[in-house]
């Protein structure tokens, strides 16, 4: 198992809902509207990839997946301020 952020920029409103819904079918965390963060193993990655890419109709889009080890992950710093 490896962290993981997936990031996307989406075009069409229905398949940014399917992307979003595959994301947490696979256990991951939403982080901000288009960005999940979580932990999957190297195959769980190539098949969240495939299901996303079957999703994708020819729009526009921009879809990155990024492994953080665990040592960067440790590293990472967050803000998070509610109000």
């Amino acid at each position: 198992m490896m962290h993981i952020l997936l990031v996307y920029d989406i075009a069409s409103d229905r398949v940014r809902a399917k992307v979003a819904d595959a994301c947490q079918d696979y256990g991951l965390d939403r982080i901000q509207y288009s960005a999940f963060a979580g932990k999957l193993s190297s195959n769980h990655q190539r098949e969240l990839m495939r299901r996303i890419r079957a999703l994708l109709d020819g729009d526009d889009c921009k879809i990155v997946l990024i492994p953080i080890c665990d040592a960067d992950w440790k590293k990472r710093q967050e803000i998070d301020h509610v109000g």
